[in-house]
């Protein structure tokens, strides 16, 4: 099984998924002729993908899908309230390939078994995925205000998380954004910070989470050292000291992760 963040953060969003043969994106927020040479980089050919997969409407989640699957003919998978939502961005893409799920209910694409989970974010319903292949478990959860319970317990035994530590509290609230975006940032349907992050880092390394991406990372209010120094300060706080933290990158991919 395979993961590879393709590119993370504001400016962009998609993440690359193989499993059995069955190859998947989740978001495709940059254009289709970026998506496509960023999977090129990484050997995989477009025509192979078998869908897109929408976490939410937000932009830098859906810029490249409607050229995408009306290009090459691709399956996009959303909820019922995220198609109300982007169905006029979304209007090349072919009823066939219309395809929607019920958040919270897993699904099989062929030999994938895929689990979109509700998140709270400022979008109509956001959701996180994880999915279980291979005899795997990997989990790609960005665009959240916060963690509960629930959310701990579906991403529990995920051998690698793609995971959000979108800002710094003080950098962000020293910066230049208007005040309503910092407010809406730092609310509980917003981005997660970094300390956050942390905490929840702790609660998974319990239930097996052992190696994490930290993703959706902000230009303005972040930077990758910042993050890591972050997350390591709460997990060592905890006494952990061998979970494998990296920082996805940007524009370019990260690298390919492989579970094997």
């Amino acid at each position: 099984m395979k993961l590879c963040p393709l590119c993370s953060g504001s400016s962009g969003n998609a993440t690359y998924i193989e499993a059995g043969g069955t190859r998947i994106l989740i978001d495709a927020g940059l254009s289709c002729k970026r998506i496509t040479e960023l999977l090129d980089r990484i050997g995989v050919d477009v025509r192979s993908l078998s869908g897109i997969f929408i976490t939410h409407e937000h932009d830098d989640h859906i810029r490249g899908v409607n050229i995408l699957s009306k290009k090459f003919d691709l399956p996009v998978y959303a909820n019922a309230d995220t198609w109300s939502m982007m169905r006029d961005k979304l209007d090349g893409v072919a009823p066939k390939n219309v395809c929607v799920f019920e958040s919270d209910c897993d699904f099989y694409l062929a030999g994938m078994r895929v689990l979109p989970f509700s998140v709270p974010h400022d979008a109509i319903h956001c959701v996180g995925f994880t999915v279980t292949a291979e005899g795997h478990k990997v989990g790609v959860c960005t665009d959240l205000g916060h963690v509960d319970a629930r959310i701990l317990s579906i991403l529990s035994g995920c051998e690698l998380l793609l995971f959000e530590a979108n800002h710094d509290v003080d950098m962000l609230m020293a910066g230049s954004y208007p005040y309503l975006l910092k407010k809406r940032i730092l609310s509980g349907n917003g981005h997660m910070n970094n300390d956050d992050c942390g905490k929840a880092l702790v609660k998974l390394y319990a239930t097996g989470v052992k190696n994490v991406i930290l993703g959706h990372l902000s230009k303005e209010n972040n930077y990758p050292e910042l993050a890591m120094v972050a997350v390591r300060a709460a997990l060592e706080e905890a006494g952990i000291g061998d979970m494998q933290i990296a920082v996805a990158a940007r524009e370019e991919p990260t690298g390919v992760f492989e579970l094997a």
